[in-house]
């Protein structure tokens, strides 16, 4: 069963678990779901948005511009430790991760991205805008740190790389009971 919500009302939930990992979820050639540390909720063009950063060299890039679409799911407890280490260290291109990470998969409302069980504050959006990272436009501490030009993109957390912010409107929202 799913229940609607109102995702205002859950905005410090979802805040507080970012920093801790929730997951991006696609659906392009297969299912695929990344954990992400970075994001944001917020209103752009007065529709309810959730904007995620994914790295030039991610599986997760080609899916999201092959789809337009993804899901956020958030773990209303901690993060399960096999989940974060799976989705967080592991590529969807060698691995089906869904099988390895354990992950119950749910088919969405509006968008053809399932959405996992075991993170069950789902978040549906279709993706509005995306837009490459400058990084010569980033204060240079800030490059030093997050894109150190010595490590290739195959690096699952600081590389080189810069990031696409996809920004993606809400068109569902639901806690999987």
């Amino acid at each position: 069963m799913k229940e609607k919500i109102q995702v205002t009302a859950y905005a410090q939930t979802i805040t507080e678990a970012l920093p801790r990992g929730i997951l991006l979820n696609t659906n392009g050639d297969k299912f695929n779901s990344m954990v992400i540390g970075w994001g944001a909720l917020g209103t752009c063009w007065s529709m309810p948005t959730f904007t995620v950063y994914v790295r030039e060299n991610r599986y997760t890039k080609a899916q999201l511009d092959k789809t337009g679409e993804f899901t956020v799911s958030i773990p209303l407890e901690k993060p399960i430790p096999r989940i974060a280490q799976v989705c967080g260290s592991k590529s969807g291109r060698d691995i089906d991760k869904a099988a390895e990470a354990g992950l119950t998969l749910v088919n969405g409302e509006t968008v053809m991205t399932p959405a996992v069980r075991e993170y069950p504050l789902t978040l549906e959006c279709k993706i509005l805008y995306s837009q490459r990272q400058e990084l010569s436009a980033l204060p240079k501490e800030i490059c030093e740190r997050m894109y150190p030009q010595d490590i290739d993109g195959s690096n699952p957390m600081a590389n080189r790389d810069p990031h696409t912010a996809y920004i993606g409107q809400i068109v569902d929202a639901y806690i999987i009971r």
